[in-house]
């Protein structure tokens, strides 16, 4: 076991020191959030699919193969095929709004008036998903080294949110990767043959095995349905996915990067439900399927393999565990807290109004990414410089103090939650109920308004809220009904009231198509005309009050 043991220390040290490095990369609030929007495709496939596959893709994919067989991929094959939909049909387009958040994408869609609720709903979905990750270190660490369940989730988050804190998103990238390549030794090249090879092969599986566990759906048809609902919409719209999306270099590293992970993920899926498949041959009594994974990994494997395979489960729950912190403070930062304070500092100046000659806030000379966009004519070139280097120093340091209130939020909520699927699901459920149809008709139905959206968001997380109370969390009906009143909703309401601002329209589809002239970009403001810009408008109005970025509505 000491083999084992230095293996798994080696490794946390070395993502410990990959924090520390990408300390020295994030220099900008664009660099700490997305990695400087500069990844290439094999940096961003590899960290597309170590974000997804997690330690419930992992020790859970398992686990259903043990339960189900060859059936029990769909879970992880789910999220593969939505990781698929999101990169052939949506990541190009996401990628060119060069935003941070899930709710700033529909702000600039719908005018600024329906973030704050979707930030909420996010930031409780992203909350939710890195404490049921952090939970995970329990077994794993329980596996290695027999320690205590609060000692060992201290201890795996203390990891996580010391690197994500250090570098941001430059640090989790690096992470991740080397996360990836853990993942692919020690599960695919591994467990996967050494597994097979000690349950006698798959004629000796088949042959001591019901013909249910061979079956394509043996795990029931209905439970598959429910993946697609819960799994491949969610990764259609979660903020951790986005971010990552935000990342990449340009719209084909995002398409054909994401496309190589989300291909990742449908082997990664029927290799956990082989192995799973395998441990029920060799351990068929176990007490429960989850165990599957740590038993066959502590007594089929050698001294060392043994050690690399825990690792390799290791990763994939750091992997996502980081993703969704990251996304957690992200949400809670930009969606959030800047509204609040964007709102105090509006009552605490009532007097205050826009400039009459650009019809812009006070302070609206920010842009997305912190850097200046509409700095005064007579300002030195030295000064403006030094302001913009602290600004971008605060902006960095603000992300990492709530990447580190978000982090000991998620320990703490670890250490006093006990049912890790309820929660999940719970989580899921509600992104998946309230926010799917105001994203997916943003970006797809020109009619979809704010009130829509809104009404979208509350009757579609209400009544998702409302089924699981009343039928149970894990109940299927709660996402069935929670998507068609979510859907009705959107559509009867955006009906019934006024389109959406054809200035605000434009600017969207400005952003959507890469053009400069949509918003200010990250970099500066190019084409930045003072007779471009339209004062008085309503819905702009309410956006630069509500969006943590300004809204100066050019066409």
């Amino acid at each position: 076991m000491a083999v084992d043991y230095a293996v798994i220390v080696l490794y946390l040290a070395g993502m410990l020191a990959m924090g520390w490095w990408g300390m020295r990369r994030a220099k900008s609030k664009s660099d700490f959030l997305v990695a400087g929007r500069r990844l290439g495709p094999v940096m961003y496939s590899g960290t597309m699919a170590a974000i997804v596959l997690g330690g419930a893709s992992t020790i859970g994919g398992v686990g259903l193969g043990y339960q189900y067989g060859l059936s029990g991929a769909w879970m992880v094959f789910t999220i593969g095929l939505g990781l698929l939909a999101l990169s052939v049909f949506f990541s190009a387009r996401i990628a060119r709004l060069k935003v941070y958040t899930v709710s700033e994408m529909l702000d600039l869609r719908y005018g600024g008036s329906a973030g704050i609720i979707s930030g909420v709903v996010m930031w409780a979905y992203t909350l939710m998903l890195a404490v049921t990750s952090t939970i995970a270190y329990a077994t794993i660490f329980d596996v290695l080294f027999g320690m205590d369940r609060t000692l060992s989730i201290v201890l795996g988050g203390a990891i996580v949110v010391a690197y994500s804190t250090l570098g941001g998103m430059w640090s989790i990238t690096l992470t991740d990767m080397v996360q990836f390549v853990v993942k692919t030794i020690g599960v695919l090249l591994l467990l996967l043959p050494l597994a097979v090879f000690k349950a006698g092969g798959f004629a000796a599986m088949k042959a001591q095995l019901p013909d249910d566990y061979f079956a394509p759906l043996g795990i029931g048809g209905q439970t598959v349905f429910t993946y697609v609902l819960i799994y491949s919409f969610g990764m259609l719209i979660g903020q951790d996915i986005w971010q990552r999306v935000f990342t990449a270099r340009g719209d084909k590293v995002a398409r054909l990067g994401g496309t190589a992970a989300g291909t990742y993920c449908l082997v990664y899926a029927l290799a956990g439900a082989v192995i799973g498949t395998a441990a029920k041959v060799l351990y068929p009594h176990l007490g429960s399927p989850d165990d599957a994974f740590a038993t066959i990994v502590k007594d089929a494997l050698p001294v060392g393999v043994r050690g690399l395979v825990l690792a390799a489960a290791l990763s994939a729950v750091m992997s996502t565990s980081s993703g969704a912190l990251i996304a957690c403070a992200t949400v809670a930062n930009n969606d959030i807290w800047a509204r609040v304070k964007r709102v105090a500092a509006l009552r605490s100046r009532p007097a205050a109004g826009e400039s009459a000659d650009t019809g812009r806030a006070p302070g609206a000379e920010h842009t997305g990414d912190g850097s200046g966009a509409g700095a005064h004519d007579d300002a030195s070139g030295t000064g403006a410089h030094h302001a913009a280097h602290d600004e971008a120093h605060d902006e960095v340091r603000g992300n990492r103090v709530f990447i580190l209130l978000m982090g000991l939020a998620v320990i703490v909520i670890a250490i006093a939650l006990n049912n890790v699927v309820e929660a999940l699901t719970l989580a899921y459920n509600v992104l998946v109920g309230g926010l799917l149809v105001p994203i997916l008709g943003g970006l797809l139905w020109k009619r979809g308004n704010a009130a829509g959206a809104l009404a979208s968001v509350a009757v579609g997380g209400l009544t998702v809220i409302g089924l699981m109370i009343s039928l149970g969390v894990l109940a299927n009906e709660p996402i069935y009904y929670g998507l068609i009143a979510s859907l009705v909703a959107y559509v009867a309401v955006s009906l019934a009231t006024e389109p959406t601002d054809p200035q605000v329209l434009t600017a969207w589809r400005a952003r959507l198509a890469g053009r400069p002239d949509g918003a200010a970009d990250e970099d500066g403001p190019e084409g930045d005309d003072p007779e471009d810009d339209e004062a008085g408008d309503t819905s702009v109005a309410v956006a630069r009050v509500l969006s943590p970025f300004p809204v100066t509505g050019r066409a």
